[in-house]
């Protein structure tokens, strides 16, 4: 080995002392201090990880700063493999697909509207463009016919056989228990099937409309919320929800707006609830005993009506002549 009087500095150029402790670096030797990052220029740790590229160091900060491409999914660093694909880097790990996020990295992807996805999901994609399914066995686009449900999965009917009988399928197999049965064979075993979703009742049923129902598919009509037990209206052959059924074919209180479900105050084409039928001036209460008249169809007690000007009530009184109701309103 040179000794230390022989050897120079690959930085600065200058020789060691006899003592001085000495940086030997891939074959060159170094000053502590001038063993340095080529970029921020502090000197490597004992031990610490350094970077070459082109005969120059760099710490691991500044070598991932300026050569270390950035991940296009988490933003950090990429250190060994890095995915090139969609004008952007990536860690194998967080090349997914953007639909299914199974890993890419070790298959091939297709761009599809900026996005990459596996074959599968780019077929699925392609299919539900034109309105068709995806085979979930074959993969392939379900082009005739309606397709065979399966674990609420896709199938074209080719691909099974009935459970029972043995007969290849078609899209009216009904599913029991993980099974699948062609319509014959199903309707002997008398299993009843949900009016909405036209699939077998296997467990909690609803009968209403002379039809069975899922409990989760018997819905209101309107607002299509499950009822749930809850309580039903049937008008026309269809169920709505209380709410529903009197908006469309019952009262709601003119002042609240909600389903009237007590007694009704009929007057003046509208409808209220007992306890929010008021003077529309002083907010007092009217009762069934109450006398009260019609200002642009609007309740007004008799204290509030003697206030107006005496000439704007002659024309109220002659506009609207006073005619006796059950509840001696003035309509």
């Amino acid at each position: 080995m040179s000794s230390p009087s022989t050897m120079f500095c690959s930085r600065c150029g200058s020789g060691f002392e006899e003592n001085e402790k000495i940086v030997n670096s891939g074959g060159e030797v170094w000053h502590q201090s001038c063993f340095v990052c080529a970029q921020c220029f502090r000197p490597f740790s004992k031990d610490a990880i350094f970077y070459e590229f082109e005969g120059r160091k760099y710490c691991e900060h500044d070598f991932h700063v300026l050569y270390a491409p950035c991940c296009g999914k988490c933003g950090h660093f990429i250190i060994g493999r890095v995915i090139k694909a969609l004008n952007n880097n990536w860690h194998p790990d967080c090349f997914n697909c953007q639909i299914c996020q199974i890993p890419l990295a070790d298959q091939g992807f297709i761009k599809n509207a900026g996005r990459a996805l596996c074959h599968e999901c780019n077929a699925r994609e392609k299919a539900a463009a034109i309105g068709k399914y995806i085979c979930h066995k074959c993969h392939a686009i379900i082009d005739e016919g309606a397709p065979l449900k399966y674990k609420s999965e896709p199938y074209h009917p080719y691909h099974f056989n009935c459970y029972s009988c043995g007969v290849e399928l078609d899209s009216n197999a009904r599913e029991v228990k993980g099974e699948l049965y062609c319509l014959r064979c199903h309707d002997k075993m008398g299993i009843p099937i949900c009016g909405s979703c036209h699939r077998p009742i296997e467990e909690r049923i609803v009968t209403a409309l002379g039809k069975n129902w899922h409990v989760e598919h018997f819905v209101c009509a309107k607002c299509e919320k499950p009822f749930l037990g809850h309580r039903h209206y049937e008008k026309k052959g269809l169920a709505y929800c209380e709410t529903h059924y009197h908006q469309l074919f019952g009262n709601l209180c003119y002042v609240c707006n909600h389903v009237i479900s007590g007694d009704v105050f009929t007057a003046l084409n509208k409808a209220w609830c007992v306890d929010h039928f008021s003077c529309s001036f002083c907010d007092m209460k009217l009762t069934q005993k109450s006398k009260f008249y019609d200002v642009d169809l609007k309740p007004c007690c008799k204290r509030c009506f003697e206030k107006f000007p005496s000439e704007l009530r002659k024309r109220l009184k002659k506009h609207y002549s006073e005619k006796a109701t059950g509840n001696k309103s003035i309509l």
